[in-house]
């Protein structure tokens, strides 16, 4: 009997706890399971976006293979206005920036590299600047080229930053702060770019003594 009402006092007090916190518990126990409906569903929809853009981004590199620029423009477009949140958006413009370089486009090869400087984030957005630089130093547009360039980068790009400063200091003939540029360039390089290590001493070499 004692039992009984003990049990009957511990059903009492959890009627009563539950009359007090049943409805909170409730909405608390809805909203983790929306929570991990949404996480889930997050992750499906990446995934899913993850896969198009790939598929979509060989159509980019098959098209820069065989050299087909408006072939490479348009799909590179595409990709960016569709998948352009994916890492697969700045690569794709890069390399339809490359093509239209190589095809004399420089207008639509700037087009793709502004696009990469924009929503490349630090993985990208650094090669983009550096490839851009390069396009303005064809145009002789040194200054503009020097401004992209004027914030230092992560370590993996700090040596293509001072190098094409060197370049563009060069051309503009200002050949000690060019060498400044080329020797930072060569002191930021890592053990086991020898050929690039080489390039840029041969350009060292080119401004002649101090």
């Amino acid at each position: 009997m004692a039992y009984d009402l003990e049990e009957q006092e511990q059903l009492e007090s959890l009627k009563a706890w539950w009359k007090q916190y049943g409805n909170a518990v409730t909405w608390a126990l809805i909203v983790i399971l929306l929570g991990l409906a949404a996480w889930s569903g997050w992750g499906y929809w990446q995934r899913v976006q993850a896969r198009d853009a790939s598929l979509l981004y060989e159509q980019v590199t098959k098209a820069a293979e065989s050299r087909d620029a408006d072939r490479v423009k348009r799909a590179a477009t595409d990709l960016e206005e569709k998948f352009g949140r994916t890492a697969y958006g700045p690569m794709s413009a890069l390399v339809a920036a490359k093509v239209l370089y190589e095809a004399g486009d420089l207008a639509g090869a700037k087009t793709q590299l502004q696009w990469a400087i924009d929503h490349g984030g630090d993985d990208y957005a650094p090669l983009a600047r550096v490839r851009m630089a390069g396009v303005l130093l064809d145009e002789k547009a040194y200054d503009q080229g020097l401004a992209l360039l004027k914030d230092e980068p992560a370590a993996p790009y700090a040596a293509l930053f001072a190098d094409r400063r060197g370049d563009l200091l060069a051309a503009q003939d200002k050949r000690e702060e060019a060498r400044t540029a080329y020797r930072s360039a060569l002191d930021k390089l890592g053990s086991g770019e020898a050929a690039m290590r080489q390039i840029i001493q041969f350009k060292l070499d080119a401004l002649g003594a101090a």
